[in-house]
């Protein structure tokens, strides 16, 4: 494993280049860094890659001038630009398997070097939930962790202002310098100036639907634990506390009346094996258990390697990828699944999965797991 360093201009503009291409997600986006050794590399295969993996059409590539104009951009909202490379970029959230090749960041990025712990709950919350959750945040920030979450209406709101004399990271679904909702203009102000926004979208985008499944799971990736204080089942709350567990998170709730609609989400997390949460020193202990004292580092840092060996031929390749699409369809299956069954190498198979994805004609799911998409133009 590679010991992480900041990358250069060249490599930074590359990196930026690559993450904004078309079908490029953030697993796509590490094992085409891994297999062809760099960004700049991996930007001249995408094409032929895409055209192996189905696509009758060429593959949109980021442009030079794009990815200058939105560093650009990111310079004058007062910003700076993160790569997972980088030993800036915070440990717990390297370690996940989907995170965001790039972050930026607007504020005190020291902050992400620190402990963190993610408060999530519902919009709507309750006058009592909010008031806990501040004091929550409170109490956590004097433990010296730092306290996350998403910057939204109700329990995020609350949070963020318990733990603003302490530290508090929002990561936000649109641009760092995009105020959402816009009753929390102050606060977004006197987070970046006391804290730190976080996106790995481009200054000036407005959140939408789709973006904020993935702005939580960076709030789960960046945290040592999630905490839930109200929710509703099926919220964007319990989505968090979904990809806490998958990143091996601790996941944290806040009991409620029965009665409370916004109860049964956290109530349901407990039954299934939350830590049932009513101070910060429940929180605390459970952290001291898992993580050793809140100043320790985490020890488990993905990295780069160099590519290993020398890549398969067009012949090998065609077999492999023959056997590997006659194993899927549109079913989500596990990637080590497809190893196991079509008894092909790692590599063919990370190989051949890059080139179906570039095609537009491979969806990834949570949980490693990949299935055939339907493509509505090739």
């Amino acid at each position: 494993m590679a010991e992480r360093r900041p990358l250069s201009e060249a490599e930074r503009l590359d990196w930026l280049r690559l993450s904004r291409s078309e079908n490029v997600g953030p697993i796509t986006f590490f094992a085409l860094i891994e297999r062809f050794g760099g960004a700049t590399r991996a930007l001249e295969a995408l094409p032929e890659l895409a055209r192996r993996g189905g696509r009758g059409r060429a593959i949109r590539i980021e442009t030079k001038a794009n990815a200058e104009r939105e560093l650009a951009a990111i310079d004058r909202v007062g910003a700076r630009l993160i790569a997972r490379d980088e030993p800036a970029y915070p440990e717990a959230l390297a370690a996940v398997s989907d995170a965001p090749p790039l972050l930026i960041v607007r504020g005190d990025a020291q902050l992400l070097a620190k402990a963190m712990i993610a408060m999530v709950g519902a919009r709507n919350a309750s006058a009592n939930g909010m008031r806990l959750a501040a004091m929550l945040a409170g109490a956590l920030g004097k433990a010296d962790l730092v306290v996350t979450s998403g910057l939204a209406r109700g329990i995020d709101g609350a949070a963020h202002k318990g733990a603003l004399d302490t530290g508090t990271v929002a990561v936000v679904a649109g641009g760092v310098d995009v105020v959402y909702p816009p009753e929390h203009a102050a606060l977004t102000e006197d987070i970046a100036a006391h804290g730190a926004i976080v996106s790995e979208m481009p200054p000036g985008t407005e959140p939408q639907a789709r973006h904020f499944p993935r702005r939580n799971r960076i709030i789960s990736g960046l945290s040592r634990g999630v905490i839930v204080v109200e929710a509703a089942p099926q919220s964007g709350s319990l989505i968090t506390a979904r990809f806490a567990l998958e990143q091996g998170r601790e996941v944290f709730a806040v009991p409620g009346s029965p009665l409370d609609p916004r109860a049964r989400g956290p109530n349901d997390l407990i039954r299934q094996g939350a830590t049932l949460t009513e101070s910060a020193a429940d929180v605390l202990e459970v952290l001291a258990r898992a993580h050793g004292p809140v100043g320790q580092k985490h020890k488990k840092i993905v990295g780069f390697e160099e590519p290993r060996g020398a890549p398969p031929d067009d012949a090998e390749l065609a077999r492999a990828r023959a056997n590997l699409l006659g194993l899927l369809n549109t079913s989500p299956v596990p990637v080590d699944e497809l190893i196991r069954l079509s008894r092909l190498t790692p590599a063919l198979v990370v190989t051949i999965l890059l080139e179906l994805e570039l095609a537009g004609r491979l969806e990834r799911h949570p949980g490693g797991k990949v299935s055939l998409a339907i493509p509505t133009d090739l």
